[in-house]
């Protein structure tokens, strides 16, 4: 795309400025369009899931007991901190995956009260490819920036997340 393409946020943006000029509307530049992108990206992952036949929240905690590496298990405590949910939801969460047959749950050996739970081959099998599947969406979503382009873009959001990351 040239620097001369307008998009929707451009006639957005000119909209509000001859509305109202007693404003200033430039965060709309950068924020509008990471919100309409939130929004594709939001469909690709839905997709991504779906062929799959995964819901957003079974990839959530099936990618974070993936990431644990091997044996792949966490607690539910660790689930909790890496999908940032409530214990009941977590519950309930791990039990339909266990249902689905995607994890089980076992003793943790070193807490007699404690649970670990851990991807069974179906899961882990399903999270691999719907994690392979999602990258390949988010190339294309990128496809319109090089990669000089593209660590440049993650460096600036990195510098406007970081502080709501704290």
């Amino acid at each position: 795309m040239t620097q001369d393409a307008r998009d929707e946020v451009d006639r957005l943006v000119a909209a509000w400025r001859a509305e109202r000029p007693d404003l200033d509307v430039e965060p709309l530049q950068v924020l509008s369009r990471v919100s309409r992108l939130a929004k594709h990206l939001d469909r690709a992952r839905r997709a991504a899931f779906a062929e799959h036949d995964l819901e957003p929240w079974e990839f959530d905690v099936l990618t974070a007991l993936r990431r644990a590496g091997k044996p792949y298990e966490l607690s539910p405590g660790a689930l909790l901190r890496a999908t940032l949910v409530t214990s009941g939801t977590m519950t309930n969460r791990i039990d339909r995956l266990a249902q689905a047959g995607l994890v089980v749950r076992r003793p943790d050996p070193e807490d007699r009260r404690g649970v670990l739970v851990t991807l069974t081959e179906t899961g882990l099998a399903r999270v691999d490819s719907a994690f392979a599947d999602l990258l390949r969406r988010e190339r294309d979503l990128l496809s319109g920036l090089g990669p000089a382009e593209q660590r440049t873009l993650a460096g600036l959001l990195r510098t406007l997340l970081t502080p709501f990351d704290a």
